[in-house]
């Protein structure tokens, strides 16, 4: 099962469990992320393509953290004594797709951790 959904100006194939690396959005380490202009999803023989947004579908995924890479442009022109050094960071947001929900469909509930108390001792 895999999804294709825009996100900016760029398009992500995608399956459940797969971590993508998107534009910056501010969020927390764990946050919530969900993506709804889903343009086509595949499973199967089930297939939908959007004209141009497959409606009601929506892809939801967790924030895994906000790297950065450094970018270094570098100008020259021999024997002018010329040189420029010039450096941009860009930031992204790496989120881990955790559903793929079809139209009308709920995520499922995450399993709660009952606590339950420790057996008493025998003293």
């Amino acid at each position: 099962m895999y999804a294709i959904f825009e996100d900016g100006s760029r398009q992500y194939r995608v399956s459940e469990g797969d971590v993508v690396k998107v534009d910056y959005r501010a969020g927390d380490k764990g946050g919530r992320v969900e993506f709804g202009r889903v343009l086509l999803y595949s499973n199967g023989d089930d297939r939908r393509i959007g004209q141009p947004l497959v409606e009601g579908m929506r892809i939801l995924g967790e924030i895994v953290e906000h790297p950065s890479t450094k970018l270094y442009i570098q100008h020259f022109r021999r024997r002018k004594n010329y040189r420029r050094l010039r450096g941009h960071r860009q930031w992204y947001t790496k989120v881990r797709i955790r559903h793929i929900l079809l139209p009308g469909q709920e995520p499922p509930a995450a399993p709660v951790a009952e606590t339950t108390p420790p057996p008493p001792s025998a003293s």
